[in-house]
């Protein structure tokens, strides 16, 4: 797992994110300056960060993706653990 440097934006997110906070694409620009909070997300997730988007629809009809940090399914974990037993690791797959 990578270790991001405390003054970055991915960072300030991450510890954010740990605290329990959850953040939208305006509310991120505005706290961290993060242009494109999916991106992040996806930075995070490559990591090995249980990044969850939930999207739902504001009362004006807009739809919102909120983002939040989780905990990955019993699932998920079971698969990291026969991808590494078959030989897969990361360093293979992002070539």
């Amino acid at each position: 797992m990578k270790y991001f440097n405390p003054e970055t934006k991915t960072y300030k997110l991450l510890e954010a994110l740990k605290a329990g906070n959850t953040f939208t694409q305006s509310q991120a620009e505005k706290k961290f300056g993060i242009k494109n909070l999916s991106a992040e997300a996806s930075r995070l997730r490559a990591n090995g960060h249980a990044v969850y988007a939930n999207t739902s629809k504001a009362g004006n009809g807009v739809t919102v993706t909120t983002y939040e940090l989780g905990r990955p399914s019993r699932e998920i974990v079971a698969l990291g653990y026969a991808a590494k037993q078959a030989g897969l690791t990361v360093e293979l797959i992002k070539g």
